[in-house]
């Protein structure tokens, strides 16, 4: 390649599929076609299961599902009770995530840095039309950074609220995860615009965000501890995610 072409960000998961998966992602897709194939445009798969580097037992499903029209309450409701069957009869993952949209809002313009980078980059779909071929390769860029995280400061703020009131141990573990790995993807806002590298992975982001704030060690350490599986519930987690947010927010304003 030049040195002068700009550069793209890396394609969509597409290696192999980990077999263990199998029957969960089969069943999957049998289930929402058969109960929810009237209003689905498309399933896809992000995350480490879509990467093929998934733990068994400790990866999340994490699923992007495309319908047709914006969905009413019922069929959000039909489509919440179908996640909850698949996530009791599946062992094989921690929890099964829907991210849900429609046609017109992935491909409308305005959403093109959001929707379109998501579909193009980071997901593979498993059933239904692949809306990918529909743009273009992405370069790396601040306004995709932002598009994608940054609703952070009411994210965070929720988990830390959500956090405050919890009580079960697991709840808490899968929230403080959940939350960690939020706030590390989210420090990509902090990105300039012509910066070719686009971090793939928790450390990746870590490394961008030391390299620009290398203060933020410890901080970033903590979190990134937290983000990983097997993680024992923090003492002070709530008030140092509130803090690193705060931090985020500030360095983003200026």
């Amino acid at each position: 390649m030049p040195a002068t072409a700009p550069a793209t960000l890396p394609a969509a998961p597409h290696g192999p599929l980990q077999a263990i998966f199998g029957a969960l992602l089969q069943d999957v897709c049998a289930s929402l076609s058969t109960h929810a194939g009237d209003v689905l445009d498309g399933i896809y798969l992000y995350g480490s299961i879509a990467r093929g580097d998934a733990t068994p037992g400790v990866s999340d499903l994490d699923l992007t599902l495309v319908l047709r029209q914006p969905p009413t309450p019922p069929q959000r409701e039909t489509l919440e009770a179908l996640r909850l069957a698949l996530q009791a009869r599946h062992r094989e993952v921690l929890k099964i995530d829907f991210d849900i949209g429609h046609r017109a809002q992935v491909l409308a313009p305005e959403n093109l840095y959001s929707w379109g980078y998501w579909i193009k980059h980071q997901c593979r779909c498993v059933w239904g039309e692949d809306l990918a071929p529909h743009f273009a390769p992405f370069a790396p860029s601040r306004a995709i950074a932002l598009a994608v995280n940054g609703d952070f400061v009411p994210v965070l703020e929720d988990y830390a609220r959500r956090l405050d009131e919890e009580r079960a141990p697991g709840a808490i573990v899968r929230l403080q995860r959940e939350a960690s790995r939020k706030l590390i993807r989210s420090t990509n806002i902090l990105r300039h615009d012509g910066e070719p590298c686009w971090p793939a992975s928790l450390d990746e982001h870590v490394t961008l965000l030391l390299r620009r704030h290398p203060a933020m060690q410890a901080q970033a350490a903590y979190f990134l501890a937290q983000a990983r599986p097997g993680a024992t519930p923090a003492s002070g987690f709530a008030p140092a995610l509130r803090r690193f947010t705060q931090w985020l927010a500030q360095q983003q304003a200026s």
